[in-house]
């Protein structure tokens, strides 16, 4: 898809085998219409309409212990974000997020990709987002430091039918067992992906990282 001035390749389709893709259908769990209802276990995401039915989304979770969980209100929505790593992330991973914590703008280049749905918490910001990523393998396992990873052209999908402010409820163990054991720990943990600081910062990355356009964007 075309976005920003940029092309978006397909994702191939090993990564979105079985159930591992977007779907829609009848909605059985207990959020509330019009809300976000986040099933960490299952890896799920779904977006509960007014009809009983819901768009469900795969999704990409923090590694045991990393996720938010609870009620929460998406306050904020960005298309094409820049990526800062928090101050927790620098001191429990610094193998992982030392060589970044200068950030890196919204592009391409961007761990946040495409789109990215802030999470507010009596109003002051968790630093949990649900985002876009070029990481594939993630969705649909447990491998972020906390945030809600989603395919880009996914993420784009929800963020265009998302108005502003809205409930997200990030399920509990005992909720997940409950509302869906089918898919309850589906998935694997991933170890920490450490990235070459050069394939992000290098500048032969930076020089094919054009700014996104967003003056092509429609927003809703």
């Amino acid at each position: 898809m075309r976005d920003a001035g940029y092309d978006l390749p397909a994702i191939p389709l090993q990564y979105t085998e079985g159930v591992n893709r977007r779907m829609e259908g009848l909605y059985t769990g207990e959020a509330p219409a019009g809300s976000i209802d986040v099933d960490p276990y299952a890896k799920f995401l779904y977006h509960v309409k007014f009809d009983g039915t819901a768009t469900r989304y795969p999704v990409g979770v923090g590694r045991q212990g990393r996720t938010l969980s609870g009620l929460a209100t998406i306050q904020l929505k960005k298309a094409w974000p820049g990526w800062t790593p928090t101050a927790n992330m620098l001191r429990t991973e610094p193998e992982v997020y030392g060589s970044f914590r200068g950030g890196i703008p919204g592009g391409l280049r961007s761990p946040l990709g495409a789109r990215a749905l802030y999470i507010y918490r009596n109003g002051r910001d968790t630093y949990y987002r649900v985002h876009g990523t070029n990481d594939l393998d993630s969705i649909g396992n447990s491998g972020s430091a906390g945030c809600i990873r989603m395919f880009n052209q996914d993420i784009i999908h929800l963020f265009n039918n998302v108005s502003l402010p809205m409930t997200i409820n990030i399920r509990s163990e005992s909720e997940s067992m409950r509302v869906d054991p089918e898919y309850y720990n589906r998935g694997r943990e991933l170890p920490p992906k450490i990235v070459d600081p050069e394939d992000l910062l290098g500048a032969e990355a930076i020089a094919n990282d054009k700014k996104p356009d967003l003056t092509q964007l429609a927003f809703n």
